[in-house]
């Protein structure tokens, strides 16, 4: 079985108050943060058949135009729904099932696109007005219990932390390839308690979650002796390290094999076996 990722928008964000405050009031929560978002449903192919979660905007919906004030924004456009489930390679008529998360425009814009599918829905959104008309709807009716809402979902579930050491080293976002990196470690650690989530302000869980995700790499590296001869290590470092610090010319940067090089004034450094540039 394989998932795949339908991506159609990229670079959006939605602010705290839209994500969390649905059940508490908007008001409690700070419109100044932002996380990043995207708009991508998913695909699943298990060899029989071809499923569908979501079918994306439809087409030819304009870009939002995001300003200080913006609770959301769904991002650029990458392409329509259609040209990125096309892209992987599928055709509509393929599709033998749709899971229809719920109603709204952005999950189920391209339903009519996929006339072999049958559209499983829940049996409460079966009269919304976005599904009018089709006549492949199955209806479904949870049976496993009550829905937990966001309050008591965040005194249930405890916050966790998980560091994959090695991970950076191995892959660089710079230089993806796979370097060889041996002995590569997660650690999980329970960062907050339910009892710790009842007490704390917002602002507070935030900061304890910031802390811990502030780790270096290149440290657990030199800790662990480990020595990474990949022999293009260097290639792609201009991606973060673009301004030269000997004569300070920005984007002339280049990165080969082991040698950061300035196409600029000629100096260059060696990136060693540790990572470090000399």
């Amino acid at each position: 079985m394989e998932i795949k990722a339908v991506k159609f928008r990229k670079d959006g964000f939605y602010s705290q108050p839209f994500a969390f405050g649905g059940e508490e009031g908007m008001e409690k929560f700070d419109a100044g943060i932002r996380y990043r978002g995207s708009l991508q449903n998913y695909l699943i192919d298990t060899g029989d058949e071809v499923i569908l979660v979501d079918t994306g905007l439809p087409a030819g919906t304009p870009e939002e135009v995001p300003d200080e004030n913006s609770l959301l924004y769904t991002g650029k456009d990458i392409c329509s729904y259609m040209e990125a489930f096309a892209a992987l390679g599928y055709r509509p008529e393929q599709v033998t099932k749709i899971l229809l998360t719920h109603k709204h425009g952005d999950h189920s814009g391209e339903l009519r696109s996929f006339p072999n599918a049958e559209i499983y829905v829940n049996a409460d959104e079966v009269s919304a007005a976005e599904l009018q008309g089709l006549a492949n709807i199955v209806p479904v009716t949870f049976t496993d219990g009550a829905y937990f809402n966001f309050p008591e979902s965040q005194k249930i579930i405890p916050v966790v932390t998980l560091i994959s050491h090695g991970h950076h080293v191995n892959s660089p976002f710079f230089n993806l390839p796979d370097h060889k990196v041996k002995g590569v470690e997660a650690e999980m650690t329970q960062l907050l308690t339910r009892e710790d989530l009842e007490k704390l302000s917002v602002d507070e869980i935030n900061e304890k979650i910031r802390e811990a995700f502030v780790y270096d790499d290149y440290a657990w590296q030199k800790e662990r002796g480990i020595r990474i001869t990949y022999k293009n290590r260097a290639k792609g470092l201009e991606k973060i390290l673009y301004q030269c610090p000997h004569c300070r010319t920005e984007y002339r940067m280049k990165g080969e094999g082991t040698t950061l090089s300035c196409l600029s004034c000629g100096a260059e450094w060696e990136m060693t076996e540790f990572s470090d540039l000399q």
